[in-house]
């Protein structure tokens, strides 16, 4: 048969089949193995991003410059993080702006504590005003 009815059958493009049979010949057959690429970008540790994540909505009002340098301060851990990484760690959880950030601030309401063991609601006796 034909070059072009088997490409026809197995849905692929005819240059691409000698593309291809270039590499099989000069490469060997591995070369059309797939290969198993890594990730060219490289992630933060997740206790960074928890660390810019906790301090950003702690400072809510803060840009990502100025998160960066805080971080990198040795009283907060001295995690260096560049402005633009800051950023996208916030974008990643979709607090990349001030506005994302206050909103989320505003809605939160902390939960009531549950009453402690024993508590009356009554001051104890002998501590209440002096009449």
């Amino acid at each position: 048969g034909s070059v072009r009815a088997a490409c026809r059958v197995m849905g692929i493009h005819p240059s691409t089949f000698y593309r291809w049979w270039g590499l099989a010949l000069r490469f060997g057959p591995e070369m059309l193995r797939p290969r198993e690429y890594r990730a060219w970008r490289t992630r933060r540790r997740p206790s960074s991003s928890n660390g810019v994540v906790a301090f950003a909505l702690g400072h809510p009002g803060f840009g990502p410059a100025r998160i960066a340098a805080e971080l990198a301060r040795p009283k907060w851990g001295g995690i260096q993080l560049s402005t633009n990484g800051v950023w996208r760690v916030l974008r990643r959880h979709g607090l990349n702006t001030r506005a994302k950030r206050l909103a989320l601030i505003a809605d939160y309401a902390a939960p009531q504590e549950p009453p402690r063991p024993g508590a009356t609601g009554r001051a104890p006796p002998g501590r209440g005003r002096a009449r």
